[in-house]
Formats: structure tokens, sequence, C-alpha cells
């Protein structure tokens, strides 16, 4: 006899995939602490150091779009944890010697490249066990689980290098990893048939589970027929509510990457402020976004749970409010010359760009919920190519600002760097406005 138990098995998915999130951000942000300290301390130039740092990034976007395309066919939670148990054993096997930069690329590309894999198989397991009316604060904590990762990792991991030293952060990531590994291992499965007996009127469930090249279906007059699952790939990349949903993310990670890189020289150069002595206010930026995340997909559930808006005006509403607010707080930073007024004004910025994740975000399982994993990729790799151009946009616009004024503690150095994403998140929310949808348009 099966054994019932009171806590939904969907609900059990969401949080180990909140987890998931968390693991991957502490990873990427201690990463970044341990080799900075190992480097400086190797004496390596930041010519060097900047191929380091950025190889991740090359790896992540090269295979977003084949991680969505294997998680519609073998199934994101196998891709999931197969992705997890690569990036794990890597951190574990590699040795952070600074010195040896092949090694060190090598490495951080198999660990952009196994990461990239991990959103669209998220995205491929959400649209299969969530149903439509839970998906907005199913995603959205999930994804929130990014900025308390962060944070964490900004608040816990400079200490372990510090008494333990900078190798202790690969260990202490790849115990995560493959902690989360078994618990997702024993814990995970694909949503049986049983559960959702109404999976096809509602848009989730066994249905959206990937389907054999030659799997037999029945059909309406009780005989069979043979199904040939093929990716719709010419509709998807022609369709406007998609590009809507890429805008959006490529502006959000634009924002997102110049603030988490660019902000700190920020205090230090443009403010005269010692990140040592703001102690853990650095730190609200990223809890303001995980607050934020949450409180989008609790309202978002609920205007659309109690007919208050429909999907689509909904996804629209929060995308705008999200973005607009977020647009005049970054046009506003460069203006704000204290600590606090800074911190409030990221703080802000930051926090209505992951509100706005309630509205493009959730939106791919909207549209394409067997296809989910797919439009992730596609739309992840804009994200992650967008913070390749916006960090290295920035560094090119302070060195041409540092020529003219010859510091950048003028507010005009800081001008541009903070208005071009707060013009693109504009332009981003018109775009969504205009041609998104909440209906689904791929069968």
């Amino acid at each position: 006899m099966k054994k019932r138990t009171s806590f939904p098995t969907r609900y059990l998915i969401v949080l180990l995939t909140f987890f998931c999130t968390c693991v991957c951000y502490i990873e990427r942000v201690g990463f970044s602490i341990a080799y900075t300290v190992a480097a400086d301390a190797a004496g390596v130039d930041q010519s060097t150091k900047g191929i380091i740092l950025s190889t991740f990034y090359y790896g992540y976007a090269c295979s977003q779009v084949p991680g969505g395309w294997a998680a519609q066919r073998i199934g994101g939670r196998r891709v999931l944890l197969f992705s997890f148990i690569l990036w794990s054993l890597t951190c574990a096997l590699v040795s952070l010697d600074p010195n040896q930069v092949t090694i060190l690329v090598l490495a951080r590309l198999l660990v952009g490249v196994a990461q990239g894999f991990i959103f669209p198989s998220i995205h491929t397991v959400l649209a299969q066990w969530v149903p439509p009316h839970e998906r907005s604060r199913s995603v959205s904590l999930t994804t929130s689980g990014m900025y308390l990762g962060a944070a964490a990792g900004m608040l816990v991991l400079p200490s372990l290098v510090k008494f333990q030293g900078p190798q202790a952060v690969f260990f202490a990531e790849a115990a995560l990893g493959g902690f989360w590994s078994i618990l997702w291992l024993k814990y995970s499965s694909d949503p049986p048939r049983s559960e959702h007996p109404k999976a096809t009127a509602s848009g989730f469930g066994e249905t959206l589970l990937p389907l054999r090249s030659a799997q037999k279906m029945k059909v309406e007059n009780g005989g069979s027929s043979t199904h040939v699952t093929k990716i719709p790939w010419k509709k998807i990349m022609l369709s406007l509510p998609v590009w809507a949903i890429v805008v959006n993310n490529f502006t959000f990670h634009y924002a997102l990457y110049v603030l988490m890189n660019w902000l700190p020289t920020y205090f230090e150069l443009g403010l005269k402020l010692s990140l040592q002595d703001m102690g853990s206010s650095k730190m609200l930026p990223y809890l303001n976004m995980f607050i934020f995340s949450n409180i989008g997909g609790v309202v978002a559930d609920h205007l659309i749970t109690s007919k208050i808006m429909s999907v689509t005006k909904t996804r629209k509403f929060l995308n705008t409010v999200g973005f607009v607010i977020a647009s005049l707080a970054l046009m506003a930073l460069p203006r704000f010359r204290t600590s606090d007024g800074a911190v409030f004004c990221s703080s802000v910025a930051l926090g209505f760009l992951a509100l706005g994740r309630a509205g493009f975000a959730v939106n791919h399982m909207d549209v394409a919920p067997r296809y989910a994993g797919i439009v992730m990729g596609i739309s992840n790799t804009a994200g992650t190519l967008a913070g390749i151009v916006g960090v290295g946009l920035t560094g090119k616009l302070l060195e041409a600002a540092k020529s003219t004024n010859s510091d950048l503690s003028s507010p005009e150095s800081w001008t541009s760097v903070f208005f071009i994403p707060g013009y693109l998140c504009i332009f981003s929310s018109v775009v969504f406005l205009i041609f998104a949808t909440g209906e689904r348009i791929f069968d």
C-alpha cells in the first residue's frame, strides 16, 4: 500500500530547486573570492585574472540551448543531476593554483558548461510539476535562491578563506554540490500520471514529460498512432512573445551583472568609501532581490487565482512596474554621494528588477510549457551575453571617463554606466507590453 504524505511532492521539488540555485551562486561568488585572494598572493596580473574570471560565462553561454534541448529530450531531472555531479567533481578535483592558467581555464569552462544546463533543466522540471496557478511563486522562490546564495557567499566565504585558505572554498562547494545531488537523487521523480489526471487540460504534468521519438499515443477513436516529437525551432525563433522574453532577460542580466561587478568599484572610487567599513550593508541589494522576487511571485499568483487579472495582464503589469521603477533608481544612482543613498538606490533597482521576474521569467512556462527549457535556454543565452557585453562595455566607459576627468569620483564619470541599463529597462518594458502574452502558443 502506497504511503501518503501530507506534504505534496511538487513542493519538495520546488524547495530542492531553490536550494539548487542557492548552491550554484555560492559557487560563483566563492570562486571569485577564493581565486582573487590566491591570485593576488601569487602576483597574477589583472589581465590574466580577467581571463580566468570570465571563462565561466563563455562556457555558460554555450550550453544554455543544448541544455534546454537535452532537458526536453531526456528529462530535466536527469540533466540537472548530471550537471551538478559534473561541476561538483570539477571543484573537488581541481587545485586552486593561480600559476596553472590552462588548467584553471579548462576547469572554469567545464563548470560553466555544466551550470549552463541547470536553469533550462529547472524550468523543464517545474513545467512538469507545477500547475499554472502556482507557477509565479514557484519560479520566484526557485530563482530567489540565486540572490540568497550570493548574499550568503559574500558573508561567509571570506572568513573561510581567511582561516582555512582559498582551496577550502572549493572543497566546501563540492560538498554542497554532492549533498544536493544526494537529496535530488533520493527525493526527485517524474510526475506520475496518477497524480495528474487532468494534466492535459491544466497544461502540466505527465503530458509534458519527454516523449520518445516513436512513442505510441492513444487517439480519440480508441486506436493508436505513432507520435514523432519534433521541436518547433523555427516557430520558437520567429515568435514575438518569445523575443519579448529574450529582450527582457537580456536587460535584466545586463543591469544585474553591471551592478554585481562594478558597484564595489563605484563605492571605492566613485564615493571614496571602503567596503570593509560598510559592513553587512553591501549585502542589502541582494537580500532585497530575494525578498522582492518572492513578493512578485505571491502577488502574481494571487492576481491570477483571484481572477483580478488575466495571466497576460498580470505578467505585463509586474514586468512593467518592476522595470520602470528599476530604471528610475538606476538613473538616480550616480547622483547619490553617500553610502546610505547609494545602497538604498541600488537596493531599489535590484529589488524591482527581481519583482519584474514574475513577469518575463515565468512567461517561459506560460507560452511553451513543453518547451520551457528550450525557451529558457535561448533567453538565458541572451542574458549571459548581456553580462559579457555589459561588464566589458562598462570598463571601457570608465576608462574613457578616467582619461577625461583624471579620476572616477565625479558623478559624470558614472552617468553613462547606470543610464544605459536604465534606458534598456524602459525599452524592454515597452517591448513586453506590446508583444508578450500569457497564453500557451506552443503545443
